[in-house]
């Protein structure tokens, strides 16, 4: 029994980025050949010139956040499939709503690479809670698990009671679904008194795996593997038995970008996971998933070569209402991109003394402030942003790097 999924997962790092370049390039075609959306996007990018990352960030990025106000305007994907709606297995609706396409193929998002890294095997019975109503998850799993050859009950979620009887009879030794409703099971078997004690592996996901549920499962003698995905794009990355960060898959090209841009930030520096993926029938491209995560330097000690991210660091949409005003990180990024002595910056809000709302615009200069500068920086935030702030000058490395373009510190007791 190997130890890995498929020999992609060892690959020379230099070789996988040149396969999957080349493999963007076809999707690129793909995409503005069959895509009206990606074609119109794309209309002026020429497929074999996107080589390489630099490239690929030039690209503009489509936000998952304008996914309902786009396929409202052209249902029901907007546009963004590369097939029929006749040649899909199934559709779906996430909550928006959003509608989530799925291909003819059996593991169509990927996920069976996260249950075998999860240990996961032939055979094996596995307990997936993840809902079979509406959203993909439950099916994700469920033909993921069919992929590795484990016959699969499909719980779904809720019915507690029903969901231990089941365990206590049929003895799985795979759980999928969220870390916290494996606890909840777990503690209403020992309020039934029934024995759950066939589970031993758990894959997880939907949710932060804390580390106070993760003891928990291990104390019970259920080891847990989280995975992070989404139901546009399936698996993103998945955690191995190295336990340090979660190893990007095989299928996507992951970029971590300044939220609000498009522009890739420093390896190691919080930002917004931007995935391409490389499925022919939803060819999403520099799509913004809106979480936030960072790039884990070096290799996992598990072996795998491919790149690593530090799991979901929370959400990069931060757009905040400021004296009855949006304020978008687009626009602090624009600030920025105005005046290149800025090397990070972020915007505060808070409340002075009156409860009345203030921003202040804390930047990273290298070097000291210019005369003058302050001021002018101040005339662009105006200008920007249609409101006044005020201008603080930090030194380089001093800004939190947690990936907050807007921090927004009002309180409202």
């Amino acid at each position: 029994m190997t130890k890995y999924f498929d020999d992609l997962e060892t690959r020379d790092p230099d070789v996988r980025e040149r396969q999957l370049f080349r493999a963007l390039a076809d999707q690129i075609g793909n995409a503005k050949k069959n895509a009206p959306y990606f074609a119109n996007l794309f209309k002026h990018v020429q497929p074999h010139e996107v080589r390489d990352r630099a490239a690929l960030a030039k690209l503009p990025v489509t936000r998952k956040s304008e996914l309902i106000a786009l396929q409202k305007a052209t249902p029901p994907f907007a546009d963004m499939t590369a097939v029929p709606l006749s040649r899909l297995g199934r559709v779906f609706a996430s909550p928006g709503p959003i509608y989530d396409p799925q291909g003819d193929k059996r593991d169509f998002w990927g996920i069976a690479r996260a249950l075998y890294a999860a240990g996961f095997r032939e055979g094996e019975l596995v307990h997936n809670t993840f809902s079979y109503h509406f959203t993909p998850a439950g099916f994700m799993f469920d033909l993921a698990a069919q992929t590795l050859g484990c016959p699969v009950f499909p719980a779904g979620v809720g019915q507690t009671e029903l969901q231990v009887q089941a365990i206590a009879d049929l003895k799985p030794s795979c759980y999928a679904g969220t870390p916290s409703f494996l606890k909840i099971i777990l503690e209403k078997a020992d309020e039934m008194k029934a024995d759950v004690s066939s589970l031993h592996k758990a894959a997880v996901s939907g949710e932060a795996f804390l580390p106070s549920v993760r003891k928990t499962l291990a104390d019970r003698g259920i080891v847990g593997y989280q995975s992070y995905g989404t139901a546009d794009l399936g698996l993103i990355a998945y955690e191995t038995e190295a336990r340090e960060g979660l190893v990007v898959d095989e299928g996507v090209i992951v970029e971590i970008v300044r939220p609000g841009t498009g522009d890739p930030v420093p390896s190691g520096e919080v930002g917004e996971v931007v995935v391409t993926t490389l499925t022919s029938e939803y060819p999403l491209i520099r799509f913004g998933t809106g979480d936030m995560s960072a790039v884990l330097a070096g290799r996992s000690p598990c072996g795998r070569t491919n790149l690593r991210i530090k799991g979901w660091m929370g959400r990069a949409d931060q757009t905040t209402k400021v004296k009855g005003m949006f304020v978008h990180p687009s626009q602090v990024a624009e600030v920025v991109k105005r005046h290149p002595q800025i090397l990070r910056a972020r915007l505060t809000v808070s409340h002075d003394a009156e409860k009345n709302d203030t921003m202040s615009f804390q930047c990273e200069i290298d070097g000291a402030a210019p005369e003058g500068f302050a001021n002018t920086l101040a005339d662009t935030i105006r200008e920007v942003c249609k409101l006044r702030g005020d201008v603080v000058f930090k030194l380089p490395g001093t800004l939190p790097n947690d990936g907050k373009v807007i921090e927004d510190l009002r309180k409202y007791e």
